[in-house]
Order: C-alpha cells, then sequence, then structure tokens
C-alpha cells in the first residue's frame, strides 16, 4: 500500500521522544504525537509504546515538507469501526412488558380521576359558600 492520507499501515517503532514517538513506515519515518498514541490520556508514552514495536498507524497527512503525520488511535477507531455494533433492539421491550404498561396507565387514570374528583369538590364548594354570603 502507498503512503497516501487516510491509509493504515504496519510500521516499526524507531524512536519514543517524550512528545511521541517516530515510527518507520515503507521505508519512510513518521511522528504519532504523544495525542495519537492512545484514546485515554497519556502522560508517558513509554507505558505505552517501546522502541522495535509492530503498530498499526493511519497516516494523517504529509506535508509539502515531507513531515509525516500517524496516529495510533485513528488506526484502531478505523478497525473497531469496521464491523458495526450490535444493538439488541428488542431487549427494552423485554425489560418493560406491555402488561407493566397497562397497570402504570391504569393506576395513572384512577389518580388523575380522583384529583378531578376532588377539584370539582372544592369548586363546588367554594361556589355554594359564596352564594350563600352574598344572597
Amino acid at each position: 500500500m502507498t503512503l497516501m492520507a487516510g491509509n493504515i499501515l504496519e510500521g516499526t517503532v524507531v524512536n519514543i521522544t517524550n512528545f511521541g514517538a517516530f515510527v518507520e513506515v515503507e521505508g519512510k519515518t513518521g511522528l504519532v504525537h504523544i495525542s495519537e498514541v492512545a484514546d485515554s490520556f497519556v502522560k508517558d508514552i513509554r507505558q505505552h509504546l517501546k522502541e522495535q514495536d509492530k503498530v498499526k498507524v493511519k497516516v494523517i497527512s504529509i506535508d509539502d515538507n515531507g513531515k509525516i503525520s500517524l496516529s495510533i488511535k485513528q488506526a484502531n477507531i478505523q478497525r473497531k469501526s469496521a464491523k458495526p455494533a450490535e444493538i439488541d433492539w428488542n431487549a427494552e421491550k423485554r425489560k418493560s412488558s406491555s402488561h407493566n404498561f397497562e397497570d402504570i396507565m391504569s393506576k395513572f387514570l384512577k389518580d388523575s380521576e380522583e384529583r378531578l374528583a376532588d377539584v370539582k369538590k372544592n369548586q363546588d364548594f367554594k361556589a355554594r359558600g359564596s352564594k350563600k354570603n352574598f344572597g
């Protein structure tokens, strides 16, 4: 495979610095910045990589001067997303059966009718009381 932006290739770590790792890919050396090593925060790159490690890298860019920017993190994302995640769309339906929904609706309706009856009683009481005072 050729060295082009977007390609995922295998390379060898040839040097490690505090800010990243230099990886040789197809005879050329590119930089994997420390922020492109892993999905999580990387404080010490040496905990993730060592010289002569074989790594999959994604070519992020190649500038006009020939500098190659690489990413281990994005190469792994590409591989993970190659197969869509399995989603069980019926899991939620199995958790809450329609019978359970019917019970909830029934209780809600009963409570609503009781509240409405209380409001009507209160309104009737107030209406009768005001007629007596002014009548």
